[in-house]
Parts: C-alpha cells; sequence; structure tokens
C-alpha cells in the first residue's frame, strides 16, 4: 500500500489555486482587508483594534520572520507565528509597515498595550487575531484562496472534485472505504472500493445523506456529542433489524472551534496509531477544502442575492440587474417562500436563518432544474425566486405546479409556504409581481396552508386586501362601530354569545341550521338568539349593505378577527 506523506495532503490542498492562478493571465480584482473578515472572520480572524483603512487591497500572505530578510508584497497579510505583545512587536510593526504590508495576524490570547495600539494606528497596520485551535497553514491557505479566486474549472458547480480525490487518498491511507460528509449528514465526497463496505453505506452513497433511521440511531446512541466534543477518532458498530453493520471509525472536520463536517471510515478493526495519525491529517486538509468550498458558495450567494434584490426593487439599476442575470428581455414570475412560525426544536437565529438558506439552495437548484437562468436567494427571512416562463397564457399555473412539486419532494417536515406573483417584464413589472408573491405568502403564511402550501396571488387578492385593511385599522387603533359594536358591548356586559352567533350565520350564507350545528347549539336557540340580535343591535339583517358592513368589520377589526 502506497502512504502518501501528511505534507502531500497541504501540497495537494494548495496546488489547484496556484495553478488556476497561472492559467488565468486576467488579473483579478484583489480582495480588501474588510472582505477577507468577512469571510474568514467567524472561524479565522477577528479585529484586536480598530482597523485604520477597512478597504485596503490585500496582497498576499507571509510569515514574519525578524532573521530573513524576506520580500513582502504591498498589501501583506504578515503572520506573527510566536510573537506576543510589547517592545518586539512594536520594533516589528515598524519594520513591517516600512514593506507596504496592511495587516498583522497574533495569536490569541493577546492583550495590546496603549503604545502598540499606537504604533498599529501610526503604521496603518491591521491587527487582527487568530482564533485560538485555528492552525496557521488553513489561514495562510485561505488567504490564498481568497486572492487566487475560483478555479476555472469550478464553473457551473462548487469544486468538489478534488473532495473525491480526497476520499480516494484517505482510503489508501486508512485501508478502508471512506465518506466526507457536512453536519447535517449530507454526503460530499466518497472513495471507491464501497463495496466493500455494507448494505447501510451503499444506501447512504445512493441517497448522498445517511437514511434518517440510521441518523436516529446514531443520535440516540450519543455519538455525535462524543464525536464532535473530541479531536480524536470515534468508533461505533450500529445494529439494525438483526443486522450488525461494520464498524465504523469518525473523525470530526473542524477549523478552529467550528465543526464543518467528518470523515467516515467502515473499517474491520480500530485502527492502527499510524493510521490515526494520518486520518487526523486528512481531516485538517478536508478542513481546507470545505472553507473553500464555503468561501466560494458565500460569494456566489452574496453576489446572485445582490443581483436578485436589485432587479426585484424595481428601480435605478434594476435594468442592469436583469441582464447580468440573462432575463433582461424575458417574462419572468417571482415567487416569495416562507417558514410557518411554529416550535421546529432549532435553537436560536442562527439555526433558523441556516435553515432558511439550505431550503433556498434546494429552491435554486430545483429552479435551475427547469431554467438555466432562473435564480434564487435569501433576502431577509424570504426566500425570493425569479423564473423565466414563456409568454403563452397559463404561465402562473406552471410555475405553481412547479411550486408544488418542490413542496412535495422536500415533504411536510419543513412547513414551508409558497406565494406566486403575476407573469411579468421590465424591471417595474418584477416590482409588481414581487409584490403579489410577497402578499399571497403572507395570507398563506396567516392562514395556514389549507389544502395546499402553495398561493397564487389572484386566488389569494381578496384576502390579502383584507389583511392590509387589518394592518390599517390596527396601526390606527380603530374600533368596531354600529350594529357590530353594540352586539360586542351587549356580550361583554351581559355574557351573551351575539357576536360569534351573528358571525355564523353570515358564514353559513343564513342557514340556520349549519349555523346552530357549528355553535352546537338548537335550531330554535339559534334563531331566537338571532332575533334579539337584531333587537339589542338594531340592525335589519334582510339589508345587504348591513350585512357585509358587519362581515367586514367582523374580518378587519383586530379584537373580532382573533376570534374568527
Amino acid at each position: 500500500m502506497t502512504v502518501v506523506p501528511p505534507l502531500a495532503f497541504a501540497a495537494f490542498a494548495t496546488g489547484r489555486a496556484l495553478t488556476a492562478a497561472a492559467r488565468d493571465e486576467s488579473p483579478r480584482p484583489l480582495p480588501t482587508i474588510q472582505r477577507v473578515l468577512e469571510e474568514l472572520g467567524t472561524t479565522f480572524l477577528s479585529p484586536l483594534a480598530p482597523i485604520p483603512a477597512p478597504r485596503r487591497r490585500v496582497g498576499g500572505v507571509v510569515v514574519f520572520d525578524p532573521l530573513d530578510d524576506q520580500a513582502v508584497p504591498d498589501g501583506a497579510v504578515v503572520l506573527a507565528v510566536g510573537m506576543a505583545a510589547g517592545a518586539d512587536l512594536r520594533a516589528a510593526l515598524a519594520e513591517i509597515a516600512t514593506h507596504g504590508a496592511a495587516a498583522v495576524v497574533l495569536r490569541e490570547p493577546v492583550l495590546l498595550d496603549d503604545d502598540t495600539l499606537k504604533k498599529a494606528q501610526e503604521c496603518e497596520l491591521a491587527l487582527l487575531g487568530l482564533t485560538r485551535g485555528a492552525s496557521w497553514t488553513q489561514l495562510s491557505a485561505m488567504v490564498s484562496a481568497l486572492l487566487t479566486g475560483p478555479d476555472e474549472s469550478d464553473e457551473g458547480g462548487p469544486p468538489t472534485g478534488d473532495l473525491f480525490t480526497l476520499a480516494n487518498a484517505i482510503a489508501g491511507l486508512v485501508d478502508a472505504p471512506i465518506t466526507i460528509e457536512d453536519r447535517n449528514s449530507r454526503v460530499l465526497a466518497f472513495s471507491s472500493r464501497q463495496d466493500g463496505a455494507d448494505s447501510s453505506r451503499i444506501e447512504t452513497i445512493l441517497e448522498r445523506q445517511v437514511p434518517e433511521r440510521y441518523a436516529r440511531l446514531l443520535t440516540e446512541a450519543g455519538f455525535f456529542k462524543e464525536l464532535y466534543s473530541s479531536e480524536a477518532p470515534a468508533y461505533i458498530q450500529l445494529h439494525s433489524d438483526g443486522t450488525d453493520f461494520k464498524l465504523r471509525c469518525a473523525i470530526a472536520v473542524r477549523a478552529g472551534g467550528e465543526i464543518l463536517g467528518s470523515i467516515w471510515a467502515a473499517v474491520t478493526e480500530e485502527l492502527s496509531a499510524e493510521r490515526t495519525n494520518a486520518l487526523g491529517d486528512a481531516a485538517k486538509v478536508v478542513a481546507l477544502h470545505l472553507l473553500r468550498l464555503r468561501a466560494g458558495a458565500d460569494v456566489e450567494r452574496r453576489l446572485q442575492a445582490d443581483l436578485l434584490s436589485t432587479a426585484l426593487e424595481g428601480r435605478v439599476g434594476s435594468a442592469y440587474a436583469l441582464d447580468r442575470l440573462g432575463i433582461a428581455d424575458a417574462p419572468v414570475v417571482v415567487l416569495a417562500a416562507g417558514i410557518e412560525d411554529i416550535d421546529d426544536g432549532l435553537d436560536g437565529a442562527g439555526d433558523r436563518h441556516a435553515q432558511r438558506q439550505r431550503i433556498a439552495d434546494a429552491i435554486s437548484m430545483h429552479l435551475s432544474a427547469v431554467h438555466p437562468r432562473a435564480s434564487a436567494a435569501l433576502l431577509g427571512s424570504t426566500i425570493y425566486g425569479l423564473l423565466p416562463v414563456s409568454s403563452a397564457p397559463g404561465g402562473e399555473g406552471r410555475v405553481l405546479r412547479l411550486a408544488e412539486d418542490f413542496l412535495a419532494r422536500i415533504g411536510p417536515r419543513l412547513p414551508v409556504m409558497i406565494g406566486i406573483g403575476r407573469v411579468a417584464d421590465g424591471p417595474a413589472g418584477i416590482a409588481r409581481s414581487r409584490e403579489g408573491a410577497e402578499r399571497a405568502l403572507r395570507v398563506q403564511l396567516e392562514h395556514g396552508p389549507g389544502s395546499s402550501r402553495v398561493a397564487l396571488f389572484e386566488y389569494v387578492h381578496v384576502e390579502s386586501l383584507l389583511l392590509e385593511l387589518r394592518d390599517r385599522v390596527r396601526e390606527s387603533g380603530e374600533q368596531a362601530t354600529g350594529p357590530v359594536a353594540r352586539l360586542l358591548a351587549h356580550d361583554r356586559a351581559s355574557d351573551t354569545a351575539f357576536v360569534a352567533t351573528l358571525r355564523a350565520w353570515l358564514d353559513h350564507f343564513g342557514d340556520a341550521t349549519a349555523a346552530a350545528e357549528s355553535l352546537h347549539i338548537h335550531t330554535n336557540t339559534f334563531r331566537y338568539r338571532l332575533r334579539r340580535l337584531a333587537e339589542v343591535g338594531r340592525m335589519d339583517l334582510g339589508d345587504p349593505e348591513v350585512r357585509f358592513s358587519a362581515q367586514l368589520q367582523l374580518r378587519i377589526i383586530p379584537e373580532l378577527a382573533a376570534h374568527g
């Protein structure tokens, strides 16, 4: 068996970016310090002091060595490995500044005195802290990836090819079939020789997701907690439906304190010390690739989200955004998707945002399968989609069927609702379609899914108007008036149910028998209440204007609508 030395992984991890940079003769715009912090801030970097020039371009990344007269590119991020705060750091800052560097990175925790902070400001150097647990090698590779940009071969999708190659290399190191999975047990890549595993692994590969029943067994056994709380590999052997599956060895893939995913090996026995170390080294390299994948996906998401947001506004720049999206002259339909506000067991806003982002990615993939120029993005808490359609009548109906197919695929576990606007073209028309989609979505979220979790705006137009009227009444603090106000006052004073009786009668189109059944009372009792409420409210129930006024108030006055 050929053993791949761990350093080969690191060379392999950065080789594609360097090759891509050599292939591309056109200059790429260099990222700013602010961009570097946005991309790596949650995992690797944090500012130790106010950034003097956040828009300064980053020109490279080097390790500072006071004994070596090394070349430092203009705008470099300098890694101050092993350096602590004090006089030596201030002297180093002065020297680094003479080379035109942009930032200096120190290992956290570090306490900076006022003299050091003042010196950094004088030298116009950004002082950044490397998160505890993160490695200098990872940081260097990620900054280099931001400088070189994505590989040309990655156009049209994330560069997952390297992960499959890595999976095969890891399989050679540990002599076992490998899968690389994300935090949600989705399979990102797998090695060859999977036929040497077992039926559960084959099922996982085919579905590109650990089947729910196996994931539940792992969770109930507390395996994920053990896996993510240790840097060492963890072992487990599952038993299901009378079948003993092969022993599994898994190791968490992490960057600093953040868990990115895991590597799984189907083994016959626990790994030797040498193979355990090799698996640990491999996890660090996989972390680089997962971070690069995420960084590339985040950049693409932000670009698409910015273009989509501008296109949907219908203002200055919308025509340019539509042209960039490739749908400047095409009729389109806007759809808006949201998640019903229920107790879904998620912890905090971060988990909910991640859930919405996963749904947005799924919608984007689903729409792109129908039309290559379709786009979708998460804007705020709402997911918007822009789908080109044919100019023939019935475009909204085709989008309705497409949305229903998507919801059928994800199943009822995720309470997603979708509103669909009208077919439109041009910036102004698209803005109106977006408004219609938002109004249709709000009706769905307010009233619940009913028979469908998708609504066309033209089908719920009146309901959306009533919701807007209710908003206006609520904001102005208006109360019920006329007969309805008198009935409400009588109910409160005498503990009667005249408002509920009137509502039931109106809802059942004057059918006293059906209305009485809905209130679980006798028909004669209902008719007596009806006569009494007409007297108390001084209302003519035979007058259509009186009936309409009463029904409208029952639907738009907040305290009355809440009991409807």
